[in-house]
């Protein structure tokens, strides 16, 4: 491996990303504090695509039927000869679909509706540059065999040159919402049918609405970073799609042995003044409803980690706390917990797929049911967008809050958690408004 230093004082993320040279770049960035916050990953030029299709897993040599796909695309990207104090110096960055879980659940593959994407899909770099907020440095990175040293010379002129790449602005030229309303309601009454008949507590039902446009996507993503600042922001260009959000849930996060979830639920909007904004946490704080969600949800996180970590170890050092972000507030815990020596990082990242907060419990009934009910199939939403780094560690968020863009049309899909006493106009409006308010940063 080799790396260079350069003085980042006067360039951002975004300048980089500008700067750097090549097709299917890549830009993670995060507005979370410490030390999850502190870099930022850009890359451009994979050297390799890996497609999962079902168990078939596709590379530069070919197609091969995995009984393990997760465990067959981490066979493929990790190696164990390199030591640095970064979290990603290079590996494979991407998304991993809901539906990569029918291969190992008992879920039938029911819904019609799709856009034939994978079930996962990730871009493999050699070379990487990292942004260091803290220490306003950009470090060059490259793990090639040969080459290296005139790449990072490359990418090093290349930063050095102001960029003039001029974006077009993004327009919304139409929508369609693919679930009629009345469809959507009576999906929300056999759910609570469901529910009352003790086959699940909570169930998440979604809905997708397509909107075309014109423009550059990257000044999308350029106005959501700015409007919705979140501790997970991507921009990644796939090639056959792009993938964009601002997702505030870290799916689960394994680093130096130790792997972490967060879940998040219970949400209330930002306060017009300060007398205001303490009104509304107060009353997520106090709201039974919200707060007996949020526990059954903080408990299958607890399970989901107890699967894969050492007796004893997992622990809850945030539980129910308020976070404030631009627009809303939410109810969040963190639960974390020593890997166990005898499973691999990708064990954990498959223990905690999907998130509760996108499926509901039990797990594996509501998955079931949500097959039954949605026509449109979920790909990438409620699935994993992140990295897989080379020496095996990952951090992935939860795909929502997310757009897939396909040619001229923007998908966005969004979910409403669905009990016992839920009103089925609200929660119809519920995930309108939630797949809307994307939308709108079309403007």
């Amino acid at each position: 491996m080799q790396q260079r230093m350069i003085n980042g004082d006067e360039l951002t993320p975004v300048a980089i990303f500008h700067r750097l040279q090549g097709e299917r770049k890549v830009l993670l960035e995060s507005r979370a504090e410490g030390k999850h916050g502190r870099y930022s990953i850009i890359a451009a030029n994979p050297v390799e695509t890996i497609r999962v299709d079902g168990n078939d897993v596709t590379d530069a040599t070919g197609t091969v039927y995995a009984d393990d796909p997760l465990h067959a695309l981490s066979e493929r990207i990790t190696r164990d000869d390199f030591t640095a104090p970064y979290p990603f110096i290079g590996g494979a960055v991407g998304y991993i679909g809901y539906d990569l879980l029918r291969v190992y659940e008992p879920i039938p593959n029911t819904p019609t509706v799709t856009r034939d994407l994978p079930d996962a899909l990730f871009q493999r770099y050699e070379t990487i540059v990292l942004y260091d907020h803290l220490e306003e440095q950009v470090i060059l990175i490259d793990t090639s065999e040969t080459d290296a040293t005139m790449r990072l010379e490359s990418i090093r002129e290349q930063l050095e040159t102001p960029e003039t790449h001029a974006l077009e602005p993004v327009v919304r030229t139409s929508e369609r919402i693919l679930t009629p309303k009345d469809e959507f309601i009576d999906r929300v009454l056999q759910a609570k049918e469901a529910i009352l008949a003790g086959e699940v507590f909570q169930l998440v039902l979604s809905q997708r609405i397509d909107a075309t446009f014109t423009g550059d996507p990257f000044h999308f993503y350029r106005t959501l970073r700015k409007q919705n600042p979140s501790p997970y922001l991507f921009y990644i260009d796939l090639g056959e799609a792009i993938v964009l959000g601002a997702s505030p849930e870290s799916l689960v996060r394994v680093e130096n042995g130790k792997v972490t979830t967060n879940p998040i639920a219970g949400t209330r909007p930002r306060g017009k003044t300060v007398e205001e904004d303490m009104r509304h946490a107060e009353s997520l704080l106090q709201d039974e409803k919200e707060l007996a969600e949020h526990r059954m949800l903080l408990d299958l996180g607890r399970n989901d980690i107890g699967r894969v970590a050492k007796v004893g170890t997992v622990t809850i050092p945030k539980h129910i706390e308020l976070e404030r972000f631009k627009n809303v507030m939410h109810l969040v815990s963190e639960v974390e917990g020593d890997l166990r020596d005898d499973v691999t990082p990708i064990d954990a990242l498959r223990a905690c797929l999907p998130a509760g907060t996108v499926s509901g419990a039990p797990k594996i009934r509501a998955m079931q049911l949500i097959d039954e009910l949605e026509t449109v199939k979920r790909e990438v939403y409620a699935g994993a967008v992140g990295y897989l780094d080379v020496r095996g560690g990952f951090d992935f968020a939860l795909a929502i809050r997310t757009m897939v863009v396909q040619g001229d049309t923007a998908h966005v899909q969004a979910g409403a958690g669905i009990v016992y006493d839920s009103d089925p106009v609200s929660e119809y409006e519920e995930t309108l408004h939630k797949a809307k308010s994307l939308l709108e940063v079309f403007a």
